[in-house]
């Protein structure tokens, strides 16, 4: 399969589908399995470069913090303060050059459920914006150059050059390029 290919697939599939399942055992909700699922060693870790990022004003030290503990940080990347990549899998984050993640964002890897917990990749591609408070779940792609307006919930991919908003996010409008590929 070419990258093409596997891009084209990506783009056909729904977030749903693109998520690893584990069911866990026992009477309560998965998050009580959470220590089984992941080192809580490396949870701390995660956390406090998390907290060191999130309160940095340095754009280069949140970047160098992030990529310490897995997420993928392309060139030029902003995160605003307080912006929140998942504690869990950070490894499952990938920010392409030039994109920003606003004030308070938060980028969700993992889904802990009653019977099963999710796992999914998020994607953010060049140039792509997400707003202040917005929070994008496990599996999504935010296209290239794609706008997420503050506040939003993002639980499906958004296609390059849109802008979605709202809970869940929907798409508001398009860029010139983005409307003739349709």
């Amino acid at each position: 399969m070419t990258d093409d290919d596997a891009a084209a697939t990506h783009e056909d599939s729904s977030r749903s589908d693109r998520l690893d399942r584990f069911p866990t055992p026992g009477a309560r909700n998965s998050l009580w399995s959470w220590p089984d699922a992941k080192s809580p060693l490396a949870v701390v870790r995660n956390y406090v470069a998390i907290v060191l990022a999130r309160i940095s004003p340095s754009l280069r030290l949140k970047n160098w913090l992030l990529r310490r503990i897995g997420v993928t940080v392309g060139r030029g990347v902003s995160w605003g303060l307080e912006s929140t990549p998942d504690v869990f899998w950070p490894e499952r984050i990938r920010v392409d050059d030039d994109a920003i993640i606003g004030y308070d964002a938060t980028l969700l890897c993992h889904e802990f459920l009653h019977e099963e917990y999710r796992l999914g990749d998020v994607v953010v591609e060049e140039q792509a914006m997400i707003g202040a408070g917005a929070v994008v779940l496990p599996g999504v792609t935010i296209g290239e150059g794609a706008r997420v307006a503050a506040n939003s919930l993002v639980a499906e991919d958004v296609p390059p050059g849109a802008t979605v908003a709202g809970v869940p996010a929907e798409v508001v409008s398009r860029t010139d390029a983005a409307a003739s590929d349709d």
